[in-house]
């Protein structure tokens, strides 16, 4: 699968104004039409359509027109003046009429809809819609749960930061989202993918990957398929590195252990746990492959990545161990407790920010707000600004864990990963995804490279479960491990085949 680009509102409005005479409005309107047909079923059925006051406004009568003019029953709600479109909605707008259709001020509620089209705002938007236009929105929404119809938002739901993925009050609740040109990061972050439903992009004829860098990406396979290769026959444990764990304090001690479990499932060639309760288990009786010792003895053991955070608590001891490990010259993973340890003491934040060696931030947006000295709603409200912020902060690779966890370097690059469900928001994922991540890095993969892999396949085996049957309810972080490692030997097998 290619990775998908994603494009910032001002790259969009760059691309429009260079196509400004290629009939994009009447190119938005067919792409939208058709959809809108199939959804619709069949001929004569009922179809509600919302235009509001700008070019979206616009897509939203071109829409209404071709429909019309299939024989679909359209009904047209513009509460605007005509005369203050802009000048290809109201060309729109005068196609429309002199095709015989008619608006009307409010949304009519005396009758059931086979489908409901949202023209409001798109991607124009970015702050809450007000007055009419907020009764609007919330009427449609009720009308489409009320008849258990489709709504189809163009380009995207009015209400939703189509840059960002903060979902407004009220925003259209779409089951069903065709954006135009190019696809926005906030129909894949925050709350984009409760608002928009089943996406397609319809670049509308425009070959704009040649002539536009994009702004981000999509992860996909291809961002680390040339590393899913099988493995050579005439190898050995020491073939595929060392990793650690650093953490398991006490109450604590099965963070660590998921951990473990999950880097030596995926395939770290030694896997040692340093474990900060005295009081530990020596044996994971569960996975006797696991070397457990106590923490101080881990940091002086030859590891090739090293995972500090699960379990690990906010001790002074703790704080200790982690400053050793910052100035240690080994690939670091930093999680959980190791984030909250940075964002208290000044002195660790210097020791990271100074390190040669490679490393990974995976906080949660608890955490982030936490190192960024924000609150967790700033975060929330621009997912991506904050994980590039963090990123270059820290100097690290960063994943901003949540619904579409996004990946920033701190040369300012960023993507959004669309795999993983609610299944994940139970205790112990995130100790598993630090597993993950440790485990490739022993095995050499490049730090950006793993980070997206473990972390695509992180919640594609989560995917996989509900998609056998467990979860998303009552999913556990120790199912993923199994699972994670069921999907990549997978990926591996199909690349090998090719």
């Amino acid at each position: 699968m290619t990775s998908l680009p994603l494009y910032r509102n001002d790259s969009l409005r760059r691309i429009e104004l260079r196509h400004a005479a290629d009939g994009l409005m009447q190119r938005a309107g067919v792409a939208a039409a058709d959809w809108a047909a199939l959804l619709a079923g069949e001929k004569n059925q009922p179809v509600l359509i919302l235009a509001g006051p700008g070019n979206n406004g616009g897509d939203a009568f071109e829409v209404a027109r071709l429909l019309h003019e299939r024989f679909f029953d359209v009904c047209v709600v513009f509460p605007g003046a005509p005369d203050k479109l802009p000048p290809d909605a109201t060309t729109a707008y005068q196609r429309l009429i002199a095709a015989g259709a008619q608006t009307v001020p409010s949304v009519p509620e005396e009758h059931p809809w086979s489908l409901i089209v949202d023209g409001l705002f798109g991607i124009g938007l970015t702050r809450p819609p007000e007055g009419g236009y907020a009764a609007m929105i919330a009427t449609a929404n009720r009308l489409a749960e009320r008849d258990t119809c489709p709504l189809l938002a163009l380009d995207c739901p009015s209400g939703l930061n189509a840059e960002t993925g903060t979902a407004h009050s009220p925003t259209i609740n779409a089951t069903h989202t065709i954006s135009f040109i190019g696809a926005k990061p906030g129909l894949y972050t925050a709350d984009g993918p409760d608002c928009c439903g089943e996406i397609r992009i319809s670049p509308l004829d425009l070959d704009i990957a040649t002539k536009t860098e994009a702004d981000g990406h999509l992860i996909s396979l291809d961002d680390f398929s040339g590393r899913l290769n099988a493995r050579r026959q005439n190898t050995h444990k020491g073939s595929f590195g060392n990793a650690g764990i650093l953490g398991g304090a006490k109450s604590m001690v099965g963070a660590a252990l998921l951990a473990g479990r999950a880097a030596l499932k995926l395939g770290a060639g030694r896997v040692y746990l340093g474990m900060l309760d005295p009081e530990a288990p020596s044996v994971d009786l569960l996975q006797p492959e696991l070397m457990v010792r106590r923490a101080d003895s881990l940091l002086q053991t030859d590891l090739q990545a090293l995972a500090c955070g699960p379990g690990l608590g906010r001790s002074a001891e703790a704080a200790r161990l982690l400053e050793q490990a910052l100035k240690a010259p080994v690939q670091l993973v930093l999680d959980a407790d190791a984030l909250n340890l940075l964002a208290e003491d000044g002195r660790l934040e210097g020791n990271l920010y100074n390190r040669f060696a490679p490393a990974i931030l995976t906080p949660h947006p608890a955490e982030a707000a936490r190192l960024l000295n924000c609150s967790v709603r700033d975060v929330q409200n621009d997912r991506i600004k904050a994980a590039c912020e963090l990123a270059e902060r820290y100097r690290s690779h960063v994943a901003l864990k949540g619904c579409g966890t996004v990946i920033a370097t701190a040369d300012g690059r960023w993507c959004i990963n669309t795999t993983g469900n609610p299944g994940m928001a139970t205790a112990g994922t995130g100790d598993v995804l630090s597993g993950l991540i440790v485990a490739l890095l022993a095995q050499d993969w490049p730090p950006e490279t793993a980070l997206m892999a473990g972390v695509h396949l992180h919640g594609a085996a989560a995917d996989r479960l509900v998609a056998g049957g467990i979860g998303p309810v009552g999913m556990t972080a120790g199912e993923i491990i199994d699972a994670a490692r069921r999907c990549f030997n997978a990926w591996v097998g199909d690349r090998a085949t090719l």
